[in-house]
């Protein structure tokens, strides 16, 4: 992807611009489109993104200070919050005015920094919670695992190191373990977009290396967005990075382009 400085991601700015009106969302390459997109709160502009899309099975990173838009960006594409102008497309459906729970059921699952796990729980049973028809505790009591789906949760954890703790209650995991299991059950609910929010954040080397070879695996069957500050974890994850700066798209390409970008230096990265 080349880098851009001061604007939005050219090649995806002149599809979505030079196309005609009634194509520019239905082109299967683009799982998501954000179109003209702005948030303004009480006079103050936190985003404004012109022209941003997002491939099929794509893992897209996205960098910036605190105050950038980026948690602004995750609100809108989930439906927390709508935009004040612009538009919001999710394979090729306008979603810009569809309820949370709407976006939700449509494919786009979200994790926040703060792993949401249930501690009184244990890693099963929160891992029965995320199964799709499963969601709430009425149809838990009258509903049994399937073997296929005990097969599909003991896989899940198998692959994040957590089969051995299916016993014990969230709450005596570690912050690392906290993280993947919060990973396991957004996965497991089999959402088509991944919203992922700061997921090494206070891990360990060694669980942030676990981390990224991860999300790295999802990559192929999932689209995933990561929203970071890790600059360490960022480069394992070898990725198209999109930064934000003031709302904006400042700049995108490979972490190594922004490294070199002066803009980014200055805004972000530091010397």
């Amino acid at each position: 992807m080349a880098m851009v400085e001061g604007k939005a991601n050219t090649r995806i700015s002149e599809y979505l611009l030079d196309s005609p009106i009634e194509s520019r969302f239905s082109e299967e390459k683009y799982i998501l489109f954000l179109q003209g997109i702005t948030a303004v709160f009480d006079g103050f502009k936190a985003l404004d993104i012109e022209a941003l899309g997002i491939e099929h099975n794509e893992l897209r990173v996205i960098i910036g200070p605190n105050g950038a838009g980026k948690t602004t960006m995750c609100d809108i594409i989930s439906g927390k919050t709508r935009p004040t102008t612009g538009s919001v497309y999710f394979e090729g459906q306008n979603i810009t005015e569809t309820a949370e729970t709407e976006i939700a059921l449509l494919g786009i699952g979200r994790k926040f920094q703060t792993p949401t796990v249930f501690d009184s729980l244990t890693t099963y049973q929160n891992m029965e919670l995320a199964l799709p028809g499963h969601q709430n505790w009425f149809a838990n009591l009258y509903s049994k695992i399937s073997p296929e789906e005990n097969n599909q949760i003991l896989s899940i954890l198998e692959r994040v190191g957590l089969k051995n703790e299916l016993h014990t209650e969230a709450k005596y995991l570690s912050h690392g373990q906290r993280q993947w299991l919060a990973i396991s059950t957004l996965v497991l609910s089999n959402p088509k977009l991944l919203l992922v929010d700061e997921p090494a954040a206070g891990l360990t080397d060694a669980e942030t290396a676990l981390t990224a070879e991860l999300l790295l695996e999802l990559k192929g069957e999932h689209t995933l967005i990561i929203i970071e500050h890790d600059m360490d974890f960022v480069r394992q994850l070898d990725s198209p990075v999109t930064m934000l700066h003031e709302g904006k798209i400042m700049a995108e390409g490979t972490l190594a382009d922004l490294q070199q970008n002066e803009e980014v230096i200055e805004a972000y990265l530091g010397r």
